[in-house]
């Protein structure tokens, strides 16, 4: 049971992914309600048979403070699909700074993306324009949603209006 569980504020917002084991515990205690199943699928016990949970809405409103995404290299290559901004590749990947570090570059989502070796090295230690490359996609901060559809390997077709918000 590896699939993941969508987790819906009281006012349907997503806030958050469990396992189907937690989301079947908040179903079974009242605590949530079951907004979508999977079809395809069953939960077993003993003597008796359980919907699938996809989806699950807390009955009461949770507080969630403002999440950010962490800065980090596997979130950088999460974010640019695990691919070169450049050429697209998806070998040997590394980090690039748009703007060198030698150039007062930073380490910031605006600031760092994926490249392969070979397109970090031949843009070397200047901006995309002085090496005349050109990125397929700006980089930017994700939001947590994005953040929380790409965490799971597969997001369910039912997650999306949820996510889209």
């Amino acid at each position: 049971m590896r699939e993941k569980v969508l987790v819906l504020n009281q006012d349907y917002q997503a806030i958050g992914v469990c396992s189907v084991e937690r989301a079947f515990v908040l179903v079974y205690l009242r605590k949530a309600e079951m907004v979508e199943k999977l079809s395809n699928k069953v939960l077993h016990s003993v003597r008796s048979e359980f919907a699938f949970p996809s989806i699950i809405r807390l009955f009461s409103y949770v507080r969630v403070p403002f999440r950010r995404v962490a800065l980090s290299r596997a979130n950088i290559f999460r974010r640019d699909g695990f691919q070169c901004v450049y050429c697209g590749s998806k070998q040997h990947l590394t980090l690039d700074h748009v703007v060198p570090r030698s150039h007062a570059g930073r380490d910031t989502w605006e600031n760092l993306v994926t490249a392969c070796q070979s397109c970090n090295t031949k843009k070397g230690n200047r901006t995309p324009e002085q090496a005349e490359m050109e990125m397929n996609r700006k980089p930017f901060r994700p939001s947590y949603i994005m953040y929380l559809s790409n965490f799971s390997e597969r997001v369910h077709e039912t997650w999306r209006p949820y996510l889209m918000q």
